[in-house]
């Protein structure tokens, strides 16, 4: 049930390793690219929790989220295709429009197919399969993702489609690689759709009788309000758990969204040693393929870590996991700073890829067990909140940070991140977690 997310994957490690390449190929200056990455936690900010509650509440005889993987996936392909063909449509509009205007439909559109898949995972499986089900739904992001990074490199190294083009033009490599991307994507979520069965209304509600029964009061008071009502009177009402992993997401995501937008400028800046007002040179390319092997090699390595996970937090606790998964992430961010060749960057992917894997996989663990089934969909929408706000956040600072703090080098806004994940393991340290579930009526599932 969890390959569409290898698809999904796919497509948001081409997102994350070459957005910021061909924004800046299309014009965008490096203290800008934060803004022009706005896009895509505001449109998941808004997106994910309608999703949410709307595929709680929806059953059509193709299933309850099925409907929205299909959706989101051909909407993925088509900004996919279009991002980095946007030179071509200069005649419409300017070409960093265009580029940006496709990067938030692609994070849109994920968004639209990516909340339902987490809960889906969490609706078929019981608590006792949740740190596995999360685990293995994280090995499958980073199979996607090591591909989706790697492709540009590969295709540049070992099959010579060209990695360089004119000045605002984006290379053939990146081309073709978007468009694999969008194959890889479709061909994903169908595997899931026809293959994945979801339970009925009917069936759903044999393995909810164990919850508290106030919450059927609360539901017949709120069928008759409007979505948004709703969705504010889940807000207020969401789990201890869960407000104190907000904490947690706002610092790790932070953190991420510095890494996804400024390490192909610090890499060409701080390893390539060039301007960043060089993108169509042929070292300048190297450097962008470069950190799509580099995102391969940590997705890959959070691909393992998840799968290990289990096993790890059954001994040292979920929330040690987590928090030592943090620390071990913010401390290979760090270390980017004192680092001078690029394959020394190899190492602290290392330790990026188990931060990773542990946020892909151990929150939703955590939070499972603390979630009402009948609204699983909605809170883990919400939950998406404390992904995008820190996002919201770094894009409207993080360029300010960078251009009057850092004078324009990025590869401070990457140390910045490293101590932000720190911040988050800390954080962590203070979530109230119920390590070890009693046993509930839907272990028959």
């Amino acid at each position: 049930m969890s390959v569409g997310f290898f698809g999904i994957q796919f497509a948001f490690a081409l997102q994350n390793g070459n957005a910021s390449r061909i924004l800046q190929t299309f014009g965008a200056e490096v203290d800008h690219l934060s803004l022009f990455w706005l896009a895509a936690p505001l449109t998941g900010m808004i997106i994910q929790p309608l999703i949410g509650h709307f595929s709680d509440k929806t059953w059509t005889r193709f299933g309850r989220r099925k409907p929205y993987f299909l959706v989101g996936a051909l909407l993925t392909a088509l900004a996919l295709m279009v991002m980095p063909n946007a030179s071509f449509l200069a005649y419409l509009l300017p070409p960093i429009i265009v580029g940006a205007s496709m990067l938030m439909l692609t994070d849109a559109s994920i968004n639209v197919a990516m909340e339902p898949f987490r809960a889906l995972v969490a609706d078929k499986l019981p608590d006792s399969q949740a740190s596995l089900g999360f685990s293995i739904q994280t090995f499958l992001i980073g199979a996607g993702a090591i591909l989706g990074s790697v492709m540009p490199y590969l295709l540049a190294e070992v099959f010579h489609v060209q990695a360089t083009a004119a000045a605002g033009e984006v290379p053939l490599n990146v081309i073709i690689t978007f468009y694999i991307g969008a194959a890889v994507l479709v061909a994903a979520i169908l595997w899931t759709i026809f293959t994945t069965k979801e339970y009925s209304p009917e069936q759903a509600k044999l393995y909810e009788q164990n919850e508290i029964k106030e919450l059927d009061v609360v539901d017949e008071v709120i069928k008759s309000e409007g979505s948004i009502k709703t969705i504010i009177r889940d807000i207020r009402k969401m789990p201890l758990t869960m407000r104190q992993l907000g904490w947690v997401q706002f610092f790790s995501w932070f953190a991420l969204f510095s890494m996804w937008v400024f390490t192909t400028p610090a890499v060409a800046e701080h390893i390539y040693h060039l301007p960043s007002a060089d993108t169509a040179s042929a070292a300048y390319a190297d450097a962008g393929n470069w950190v799509g092997v580099l995102f391969g090699v940590y997705n890959g390595v959070s691909a393992v870590y998840a799968l290990l996970l289990p096993s790890i937090a059954k001994k040292l606790g979920k929330k040690a996991t987590h928090a030592g998964s943090l620390l071990i992430g913010g401390i290979s961010l760090i270390s980017i700073y004192f680092i001078q060749s690029k394959y020394w960057l190899l190492a602290p992917m290392v330790g990026i890829g188990m931060a990773w894997g542990s946020i892909l996989a151990m929150p939703y663990a955590i939070l499972a067990s603390s979630l009402p089934a009948r609204k699983m969909g909605v809170y883990m929408g919400i939950f998406n909140f404390f992904i995008t706000i820190p996002q919201i956040v770094n894009g409207l600072l993080g360029g300010l940070i960078l251009k009057y703090f850092y004078h324009s080098n990025a590869i401070y806004s990457l140390v910045m991140a490293g101590a932000f994940m720190v911040f988050g393991a800390v954080a962590m340290m203070k979530v109230k977690v119920r390590e070890h579930p009693a046993p509930l009526t839907t272990e028959k599932r």
